[in-house]
């Protein structure tokens, strides 16, 4: 065959659909499922049902649907010990009102912006009102699997988050510039639980003072550690599912004592205030509302902490106790 002849031969073959050289083409991959993906760990189930890895360190989290609000809290179990800077032992952090979204092979983990709100019966009025004010993206993930509608991702990386904020407290204390140090931080199994209602997670989790930004600052830090270059603490997140419909909230009144939640409603009558407040309550209800005292129908529980010694710990019961005069007043 001559030159020319092979070359146009080569042409020829080039523009078929299948490859001459190569092999056939590789197959899809088969996608995973979620019992295939997590066979062998170590499940709990729950609200956002959890399997651990304690081979790899990983904690995947499966997510049963998406769409759906529920809140997310963050808080600081161990303290770093020092009042000036403000980190203390059992701290809560800001709660949101959270939900997962869908984007191809990816699950973002997404915080509406409810400051700003619509009260109108109008779609398109709300709509507009939500399209005029950013959103918060919190966290993205991967799927890793999923199964009948079922996502399941790695989590781990969002366990191991500073939620808290730890390393922004401890710069705007001036005590130095800190970051988490996953080398050094860990998911921790003992407060890591899963309930039908809410799951719980823990992490400990190192601040190493960024080498880039010199040495630590404070004597504060240095007062409450052993090493001021290495903090460490632990972080819990809970993943909370919200209550049913019914809850009626109460306005919020300068002479009430109370706390007060505010957001800001574009569609009120113009003669009406945009800001709207409302008091931080709790959920009581008389189990029986004709009568003049009740019980309720879900009663406020707190707990002291274990660690209070007596006498203090009774003190704190007794004076605590003193509340109930109050709401027998109140009908309860």
């Amino acid at each position: 065959m001559s030159l020319r002849a092979l070359v146009s031969l080569l042409l020829i073959l080039g523009c078929a659909s299948t490859p001459v050289f190569g092999g056939a083409a590789p197959a899809a991959e088969t996608a995973q499922t979620i019992s295939q993906k997590v066979a062998g760990l170590d499940r709990k189930d729950g609200l956002f049902p959890l399997d651990w890895d304690a081979k790899a360190g990983k904690l995947y989290l499966e997510i049963p649907e998406t769409g759906k609000d529920f809140l997310l809290l963050d808080q600081l179990p161990y303290g770093l010990g020092s009042n000036d800077v403000g980190l203390d032992r059992g701290q809560l952090g800001q709660g949101r009102v959270v939900h997962f979204m869908r984007a191809g092979n990816k699950v973002l983990l997404i915080a509406p912006n409810l400051q700003y709100r619509s009260s109108a019966t109008d779609a398109a009025e709300r709509i507009a009102v939500t399209e005029s004010f950013a959103e918060s993206v919190l966290w993205g993930f991967k799927v890793e699997a999923e199964d009948n509608g079922h996502l399941l991702v790695d989590a781990t990386d969002f366990f191991l988050r500073d939620a808290h904020g730890v390393a922004e407290r401890l710069q705007s204390a001036q005590q130095g510039s800190y970051k988490v140090d996953l080398n050094r931080s860990a998911i921790t199994l003992d407060n890591t639980k899963n309930f039908p209602k809410n799951t719980e997670v823990e992490a400990i989790l190192t601040f190493a003072i960024d080498p880039t930004k010199g040495e630590p600052k404070g004597e504060y830090v240095a007062s409450v550690t052993p090493d001021p270059h290495s903090v460490t603490l632990r972080e819990h997140t809970s993943l909370i599912e919200l209550p049913g419909p019914g809850y009626i909230p109460r306005r919020f009144d300068t002479r009430s004592g109370f706390y007060p939640f505010r957001y800001r409603d574009y569609s009120v009558p113009l003669s009406e205030r945009m800001d709207q407040r409302f008091i931080i309550r709790h959920r009581l209800q008389k189990r029986d509302p004709n009568a003049a005292v009740s019980e309720p129908v879900k009663p406020i529980i707190y707990y002291v902490d274990r660690g209070a010694p007596e006498p203090i710990r009774s003190a704190l019961v007794e004076g605590a106790n003193w509340w109930s005069q109050a709401f027998e007043a109140a009908g309860f």
